[in-house]
């Protein structure tokens, strides 16, 4: 499949771009402050319901249209690499599903994503550093208290000595309240000198 097929080109031109990579101090940044230490935050596309956005993530997470994480990968890693960052990622990781949960869907929505992003930044992607320990039902109907204890809690890392003193770079899909990645981020920074960014698909409008 051709990314014409996956994305027009007129889609392309009315793609709601955040252009966050050019903006050190970006929405996506604001959402950690206070919560966690990060070197860099940002997201390619706005989400908004009912959207261009919501309906390509929809086909990718629910669809198995996976080769659309695959072109946003490959696009927005363009924009990524003029990021002029005093420490360069090391390692991609995107965020992980439950065993049980990546049975049920058959893969992970973050994965093509992630593998574009390696590829054409040249970064190795590392989906085992970082894993899911409990199973937790979709956050997208619940509330944010209720998002919160939801995820606490739920991630762990590997602490292992060749993945100490590493920068992360964690991938999502969308960016909503931030509290999945606040939980994989903490887990990440357990390791002895890891440093983490956070890079999404797309970041809801609040």
């Amino acid at each position: 499949m051709t990314n014409e097929t996956v994305l027009c080109t007129n889609c392309r031109h009315e793609m709601p771009l955040t252009q966050y990579h050019l903006d050190l101090n970006n929405q996506a940044v604001k959402k950690f402050y206070g919560k966690i230490e990060i070197e860099h935050a940002s997201a390619f596309l706005y989400f908004n319901k009912k959207g261009i956005v919501q309906e390509l993530i929809h086909n990718l997470k629910y669809k198995g249209h996976e080769e659309i994480g695959t072109v946003l990968g490959y696009w927005y890693a363009e924009d990524l690499k003029e990021l002029k960052l005093e420490n360069p990622f090391d390692v991609i990781i995107p965020v992980p599903l439950h065993p049980k949960k990546l049975r049920e869907r058959g893969y992970n929505q973050v994965t093509t994503f992630a593998k574009a992003l390696s590829e054409s930044l040249k970064i190795p992607l590392n989906a085992s550093v970082l894993y899911r320990k409990k199973y937790s039902k979709t956050q997208s109907k619940k509330n944010l208290l209720g998002r919160l204890e939801n995820i606490e809690n739920i991630f762990d890392a590997h602490l292992s000595e060749e993945n100490q003193n590493k920068h992360f770079l964690i991938v999502d899909d969308v960016l909503t309240t931030g509290a999945t990645l606040e939980a994989c981020s903490r887990a990440l920074l357990k390791i002895p000198g890891a440093k983490i960014s956070i890079v999404c698909m797309a970041m809801a409008n609040s």
